[in-house]
């Protein structure tokens, strides 16, 4: 059994993370208790500040504001007010005492509390007795069926109590969903929404799939009415509000003029929100990035803008003082989400460092480090997936979405499912003001997978559903083509030979798939989910390979020599690699900026880099392909066949170019609706397009 220990009336138990008063559980943090039982070890002894993290906090760096917090917690638990410091006493620029008696409970006693606090144990014991036959004679004399009946029941009841016990015996949720509703329905998309500080408006995006830009819109939550706030449409990005609730800054995102170094230039603009709400404005221009990326602005009670910032692949946290045009970085490792809470002026930081560890680092607007600590995901969150948790209404907890799955996040990085899957998956909620509700984004994502033949023109429905069909490959040697769908609520590889279509993969809610390949022979798939690669038979035999490193995406495999191209995570950074499958490592190609990449029948690497130029490896470095320049559409793929390179531009033509012969064609241009194509067999390509592109915003209404 687990340790367990009195203090005085309070009983101490590690196995539950509880604090017990006359049968009145309190669930605790599992390190405020190993503050508590540290200092219960050396009951009556001043135990140093220093000496408590060292020993609680093993291997992580915190401040004494984390350990602080433990002490409060434990204090209230203890009904400890602080003051007369009756358990724990405070002993100035030394530490901490543990001022009461402890008892630490023996095996017996243990056991003992264990049938005291557990209502499956006592209910047991009475079953024990009542078959107990006080008549043996009458007893062996029953009908064996009775007998068996009544041990099924009672059977039966142990287990309905001792599943009872446990769900109530958890640690309870910070909050539950009461209602959800929807604030916008449009035949569109809304996105991106946030509250105004005053908790009047909701402050979202408006997309326009026909042009694919936007403008902001306000909601005035009491009365319905809704206002145009920016004049012109264009790409733009997250939006926050100035602490007074005046300002509204907003990333803008525009073609550079003369690019040097990428493609867009990112600016970030002010607009005067009062003014909006009378008549769209024009923005102001702050700050224009022509060789970095910026996103995510949060504007800071000190009157800086929080800005993450991309030089080259690695994301930063800085902070950007508009009077003096002046930045500093706040947070230099690999950050990839951060919010900030004006309420308690302090950032949260999720990041991946040198270790490859995901951390929330808890930081003031300064810089300077409140806490650090190692983020463990547990098993529902598949993968090495990029979690993004946002402030909450609970003190010390942040929330984030995985999709259809709900979860909150300490300080310290411990994680509970705090939600039941949805139909839908929705954003990471933004909270009101009160605290009493959040908005996430909900949407449906609808595509098709056709097949157009080259010859004639014509068309087929390949797979179609109400759900993402996506990446179909045409099976070497065989009829089949497997495709990726969400058909049966899950991301997951399916095959359809036109008459029968079935699941290959058995991946778990919220999974992700990344890429899939055929073997030579056509008898396996190679996939790539979850950051994970997988060989799937067709009779659905799923085998994971281990790699020594995450697999962000599959781009190629080449059976004969047992390897794959790849997507792989260095520490936080996605690079083109190469995967010995039998062995597992992981080896980095290029430092370029890659976006895709495939090989060719010879095994010659074709990618393509940030800027949209196509590039060919060759014995010593890669040459560039300049007969496909301004080919490479944005985030579109291309593939390779027989030495030829198919893709799509933006003016969504379709293209071929033969690497031996050099020659360059347009082959036919496809509907504005195309995502992607993916493969070719007979002169019949295989196209993706989109039928329905719907996102919504909804407000989450809190039980507390």
């Amino acid at each position: 059994m687990a340790e367990q220990y009195k203090i005085g009336e309070f009983l101490i138990d590690l196995s539950r993370n509880q604090i017990t008063q006359d049968t009145k559980p309190q669930i605790i943090p599992p390190k405020a208790l190993a503050v508590l039982t540290y200092l219960a070890k050396h009951q009556g002894k001043v135990i140093s500040q220093d000496e408590l993290l060292d020993n609680v906090w093993k291997g992580t760096v915190v401040s004494p504001n984390t350990l602080q917090r433990s002490i409060a917690q434990l204090r209230k638990a203890l009904g400890d007010d602080g003051k007369e410091q009756t358990y724990i006493k405070t002993h100035a620029k030394q530490g901490y005492s543990l001022e009461q008696n402890v008892h630490w409970l023996t095996k017996e006693e243990q056991a003992i509390q264990f049938q005291k606090q557990d209502p499956a144990d006592t209910l047991l014991g009475h079953v024990n007795k009542i078959g107990q036959c006080d008549d043996y004679e009458e007893s062996i004399n029953k009908p064996l069926l009775k007998n068996t009946y009544v041990l099924s029941l009672f059977t039966f009841l142990i287990l309905v109590v001792i599943s009872v016990y446990y769900f109530t015996a958890q640690p309870s949720k910070p909050f539950s969903i009461g209602q959800i509703r929807a604030l916008t329905a449009t035949d569109g998309k809304e996105l991106a929404s946030i509250y105004s500080p005053d908790g009047k408006y909701i402050i979202f995006h408006r997309y326009s799939e026909e042009e694919c830009i936007n403008d902001i819109w306000a909601k005035n939550l009491e009365t319905q009415q809704e206002y145009k706030l920016s004049k012109n449409m264009d790409i733009y990005g997250q939006h926050r509000f100035s602490k007074d609730g005046k300002k509204i800054i907003v990333i803008r995102t525009v073609d550079c003029g003369e690019p040097v170094t990428q493609k867009k230039c990112y600016q970030l603009m002010s607009l005067d929100f009062e003014k909006a709400l009378n008549a769209p404005q024009e923005m102001d221009l702050i700050l224009e990035c022509k060789n970095s990326e910026i996103r995510r602005p949060y504007w800071l009670n000190n009157g800086n803008i929080a800005l993450m910032q991309k030089h080259t692949e690695r994301w930063q946290l800085v902070s950007f003082e508009s009077n003096e045009k002046h930045s500093k970085v706040l947070h230099s490792g690999f950050v990839y989400h951060y919010d900030y809470s004006p309420e308690q002026d302090l950032l949260a930081v999720t990041s991946i460092k040198e270790d490859s560890q995901y951390y929330i680092d808890i930081i003031k607007p300064n810089g300077e480090l409140i806490s650090s600590h190692p983020i463990h995901l547990p098993p529902e969150i598949t993968g090495h997936r990029f979690i993004r948790p946002n402030f909450s209404p609970i003190e010390n907890t942040l929330i984030f979405s995985t999709g259809r799955q709900l979860f909150s996040m300490t300080f310290d990085g411990e994680i509970q499912n705090i939600s039941i899957p949805v139909d839908k998956p929705f954003s990471s909620p933004m909270f009101h003001p009160d605290g009493d509700r959040g908005l996430v984004i909900k949407g449906v994502y609808d595509t098709d997978i056709i097949s157009v033949d080259l010859n004639d023109g014509s068309s087929s429905v390949i797979s179609r559903s109400n759900t993402a069909e996506n990446n179909a490959v045409y099976q070497p040697n065989g009829s089949y083509i497997a495709f990726e769908s969400a058909r049966s609520g899950e991301a997951q590889v399916w095959v359809t030979n036109h008459s029968i279509t079935t699941q290959l993969s058995q991946l778990p809610t919220d999974s992700y798939v990344t890429g899939m390949k055929w073997s030579s022979d056509g008898k396996n798939i190679l996939m790539s989910a979850n950051s994970t690669l997988f060989n799937i038979s067709l009779d659905k035999v799923q085998t994971p390979i281990k790699t020594s490193l995450p697999i962000l995406a599959l781009l190629h495999w080449d059976d004969n020599k047992n390897s794959a191209l790849v997507f792989a995570q260095f520490n936080g950074v996605k690079k083109l690699a190469q995967v010995n499958l039998s062995s597992g490592v992981v080896q980095k190609l290029t430092d370029k900026r890659v976006n895709w990449a495939t090989k060719t029948d010879t095994g010659a690497i074709v990618l393509t880099d940030h800027m949209g130029r196509f590039w060919v490896s060759s014995a010593i470095e890669y040459q560039s392909i300049t007969a496909l320049n301004m080919q490479g559409g944005d985030n579109k793929r291309f593939f390779i066949r027989d030495n030829k390179i198919y893709g799509i531009n933006n003016l969504n033509q379709v293209w071929c170019y033969d690497i031996q012969t050099k020659d360059f064609e347009t082959i036919t241009t496809l509907t504005k609706n195309t995502e992607n194509i993916t493969d070719i067999k007979n002169n019949k390509l295989l196209v993706t397009k989109r039928q329905v592109a719907n996102k919504e915003v909804v407000e989450l209404l809190l039980v507390k």
